[in-house]
């Protein structure tokens, strides 16, 4: 019987994922995109839409929801009106009954529908607005969500009663309002995607009989009217109420002011911090205080003196600048157009045509908005232009920018010919002819973008520790130009593309600078190698080498750090949801030592960007040309300006001021434990920023009797001569097992004389000079203050006799734990040797362990039992085991105890620089 094959019918539908069962007649009341995207998508989940009824075309163009309609031959309607005198049109009416609807669907309805439409189908009618109703009913919803300054924003979607917008709630969403968000972002961020899945979702709960009816509560009800141009004047508030009153409005009527005795409409606001860039005077009527117009746009001062930025400004004619260029002095000149450019041109204009149908001819001064544009044709003529003009820079707003034909095609041609980019950097190139190659070498501060010199024109020269010949000045900054880099790093962070930047964006960015610094690797190996004393083949395998890899890595990370959702008890009769974010934290500081001046730059400025901060970072004063190189690279690269800041000079100067500074939220620093202990004072003295600190090492390397000796040897080599020594992880003190020390100390002294020391850029030379002419001088008083004390000198413990500054590579014996040596940390080519007992595991580890340090370890055994035992025993961030100087950009790097505290590399270290902040919604 025919129950029977219904039961039949709906085993069968539940089988194919429900798509037939439980679907209703639809009548769509609305329009828009929106509204197109509704009618699509409830279409896709089975339910059949009986009638679309929407507004009449304007200037000859269709709705969009009436485009889509009539392609699929649904019967569409375009009533000019539902109602005259607040009677609805029987002929109106009955038209809409003829459909035959069990429900109505009210995506962005904008007329208003008689009670006996909204009654009629079986199911009534369910409406979208955009607010968290009771919240701000009525039009312009989203405006005043911004205007009020509310911090979060949502929709609803309710059952349309005869009050105003007071029908029960079906389903409600919420999203927070982010400090810069606009109504165009939070309607494509939120309420637009979400919205359109949320409308569908609320017709099939009203299909499967499981749709709410919350009555609205009168409690924190609002209503606000449609914006009014009289009353959205606002420059005599505090400074957060008129970014608010500003970015909560349409570009209709728009927040505006008057500038020069002529209403001026303000587009593009954010707030700014403390430092607000300089500028050129600019008198507002009715603000508590000139504006200022500066290279970045017009800042606004509030009643509370706090400052706001404006982008964008739009006259009464309808023409709109740059705020930035208010003072600009007359129109630029007109292009003439060659013979293709003009072939390009008449393409466009006939792309114009195709948006504007109800334009007879696109004139030169036909006016895109004025002749019925839309924000989405914008859209449509802006990527229509790109594909046919691949690689061409074209945004949305410069469409705002030049509305009339001719104003668009003279600004296309400009983008066209490049001219409109920004200036090319100048740089002041120090050159030199070296390793068969002219080296190109920055040597100014890098502040916001540029190549300029220290404010009070002071340089240092900087020194070729191979011959001891000065290679270049370089800028020596002063506490006013670490000031000027914090500002541009604040500003950039706060106000810049780089703080909105998507995250995958960011990253594409990441990856082209290592793709840079791969093709200047050469370039840049050599200014390692000359600047810091680097052995050229190492320079280009791990200083820069590494350096590359590390971004990259970094880069990968951009778009996969992510929060956690967390269960907690619930505060019933209320669900709570709890989940935390990962947020970058400003701008930071970086200092970074000489052993490694590219490499430690890399570890710690890969990490910092990767998680979306700005930096300000201090070389070491002896190596500041690989920095300055780098900072070059990220113009090409095209990181923002502001966004990477280098800053050469002391450490008591430069070093302090990071240190001291109220903006920087965050300071890395590799170097010595002294200097750690008072930037971490200084730290929390300042501004409580948070610090990590890679610092001081006194390494232990253990070898026992069972390891493999050609293996132990070459690696024990490597783990105090890598890199003449100056490498943080290097083995400070070596513990061999008594019975094979002789063998030992006999193959070393061997390998030790092989050792080819001279020229780094020498491809053969194995061992380079020593950074600097000071810590040559201190790695020879160590030698000798390691003989005074009863130690054995095998081999070295003196300068080389040749230009330079030259180690040689230096054997100690006997060493016993009390002594100088054993304790201390030479940062040079100083094997520092002691025995131990057979078969005391346990005492070696003790001596191992007896130091203030525990940056790095080793242990070198074949038995793997005791190769754990020992290696969860030693006290240090790192343990190698039968291996040494293994590091890798996806390994954590960091020590223990006085060896400092937190990580470079992996992903540890992107926590480094991120906060993580915790939100809990009551639902």
């Amino acid at each position: 019987n025919l129950a029977m094959e219904r039961e039949e019918y709906k085993c069968f539908s539940t089988l194919q994922n429900n798509y037939y069962q439980n679907k209703l007649r639809l009548a769509l009341i609305g329009q828009s995109l929106f509204g197109q995207e509704v009618y699509t998508n409830l279409r896709k989940q089975g339910h059949r839409v009986v009638g679309v009824f929407t507004v009449p075309d304007r200037d000859g163009k269709a709705d969009p929801l009436a485009v889509v309609a009539e392609k699929d031959g649904t019967p569409v309607f375009k009533f000019p009106r539902w109602r005259v005198k607040g009677e609805p049109i029987p002929e109106v009416v009955e038209a809409y009954k003829a459909v035959g609807a069990e429900l109505n669907v009210m995506p962005f309805c904008s007329q208003f529908i008689p009670m006996n439409v909204i009654d009629h189908p079986a199911h009534g009618s369910i409406i979208y607005h955009p607010s968290i109703l009771p919240l701000h009913r009525g039009a312009s919803a989203i405006n005043w969500t911004l205007i009020q300054g509310d911090k979060k924003a949502g929709f609803s979607i309710f059952w349309a009663d005869d009050g105003l917008d007071t029908g029960p709630i079906l389903l409600q969403r919420e999203c927070p309002v982010e400090p810069n968000d606009t109504v165009d972002s939070l309607y494509n961020r939120f309420l637009f995607p979400e919205g359109i899945k949320a409308m569908v979702e609320s017709v099939q709960l009203i299909a499967d009989g499981k749709a709410p009816r919350v009555p609205q509560t009168e409690e924190g009800a609002s209503y606000e009217g449609i914006q009014k141009k009289s009353n959205s004047k606002g420059v005599s508030w505090p400074a957060e109420a008129i970014h608010n009153w500003i970015r909560g409005h349409d570009k209709v009527p728009g927040a505006w002011a008057v500038i020069d005795g002529q209403t001026v409409t303000l587009y593009g606001s954010s707030m700014l911090g403390e430092s607000v860039p300089a500028g050129q005077p600019l008198e507002i009527e009715g603000a508590s205080q000139p504006g200022v117009v500066t290279k970045n746009g017009l800042v606004l001062y509030g009643s509370d003196s706090k400052a706001l930025m404006v982008k964008n400004l739009q006259f009464e004619d309808g023409k709109m600048i740059s705020a930035a260029k208010y003072f600009s002095s007359g129109d630029t000149a007109r292009v003439e157009l060659t013979d293709d450019e003009k072939k390009i041109a008449e393409e466009i204009r006939d792309i114009w045509k195709g948006i504007l149908s109800n334009v007879a001819a696109i004139e030169e001064t036909t006016d895109f908005f004025k002749s019925g544009a839309a924000s989405m044709d914008v859209v449509r003529l802006v990527e229509e232009i790109k594909q046919r003009c691949v690689g061409l820079q074209l945004q949305n707003e410069d469409v705002y920018m030049a509305t009339t034909f001719q104003d668009f095609i003279q600004m296309f041609v400009r983008r066209l010919r490049g001219e409109d980019q920004e200036e090319e950097m100048v740089i002041d190139y120090a050159t030199k002819d070296v390793n068969n190659m002219t080296v190109k070498m920055p040597w100014q501060c890098f502040i916001n973008g540029k190549f300029e010199d220290a404010e009070n024109g002071k340089t240092a020269n900087t020194i070729n520790p191979a011959d001891g010949s000065v290679i270049c000045k370089v800028a020596y900054a002063s506490v006013g130009d670490v000031d000027r880099a914090v500002a541009a790093a604040k500003e950039a962070f706060e106000v810049g593309p780089w703080g909105r930047m998507n995250p995958r964006d960011r990253g594409t960015l990441l990856y082209k600078l290592a793709d840079l610094m791969e093709e200047h690797q050469e370039e840049l190996a050599t200014i390692e190698s000359i600047d810091s004393g680097a052995v050229y083949t190492l320079a280009l395998k791990t200083h820069v080498g590494m350096s590359i890899q590390t971004f990259r890595y970094f880069a990968g990370w951009c778009d996969k750090i992510q929060g956690k959702t967390i269960p907690i008890n619930q505060a019933r009769p209320n669900r709570n949801l709890t989940f935390t974010k990962k947020e970058p934290l400003g701008v930071c500081a970086i200092v970074i030592p000489w052993n490694y001046p590219l490499m430690m730059l890399a570890w710690k400025s890969a990490a910092c960007l990767a998680a979306g901060n700005t930096l300000v970072l201090k070389p070491a004063q002896v190596t500041p040309l690989s920095a300055l190189k780098f900072a070059e690279l990220t113009v090409k690269a095209g990181i923002p300006k502001g966004v990477i800041n280098i800053v050469p000079g002391s450490g008591g100067m430069v070093g302090q001021r990071l240190s001291d500074h109220p903006d920087i939220r965050k300071l890395g620093f590799t170097g010595s434990t002294p200097i750690g202990k008072q930037i971490m004072k200084s730290c929390a003295l300042s501004n409580l920023k948070k610090v990590s600190l890679e610092l001081g090492g006194k390494s232990p390397l253990i070898i026992f009797s069972d390891c493999d000796m050609d293996k132990a040897v070459r690696m024990g080599m490597s783990s105090v001569f890598f890199n003449k020594g100056e490498n943080c992880i290097a083995a400070g003190r070596l513990f061999v097992e008594e019975s094979i020390h002789d063998e030992y100390i006999k193959r070393v002294l061997e390998e030790i004389k092989k050792m080819k020391v001279g020229d780094p850029l020498d491809r053969s030379t194995e061992h380079g000079p020593q950074n600097h002419k000071a810590h040559m001088d201190k790695l020879v008083e160590y030698c000798e203050v390691g003989v005074k004390e009863g130690a054995t000198l095998v081999y070295g413990g003196k300068q080389v006799d040749r230009p330079g500054f030259f180690m040689e590579p230096t054997l100690f014996t006997d060493v016993e734990d009390h002594m100088f040596i054993a304790k201390e940390e030479s940062f040079g080519p100083i094997m520092v040797v002691s025995k131990f007992k057979d078969g005391d595991i346990d005492g070696v580890l003790n001596r191992a362990n007896d130091t203030e340090f525990g940056l790095a370890s080793g242990v070198f055994t074949r038995d793997i039992n005791k190769a754990m035992y020992v290696s969860e025993r030693l006290d240090a961030g790192t343990v190698f085991v039968n291996t040494y100087n293994k590091t890798d950009v996806a390994s954590p790097f960091g020590g223990f105890k006085q060896s400092g505290f937190g990580k470079d590399l992996g992903e540890d270290a992107l926590n480094e620089y991120l906060r993580t902040k915790a939100v809990t919604v009551e639902y």
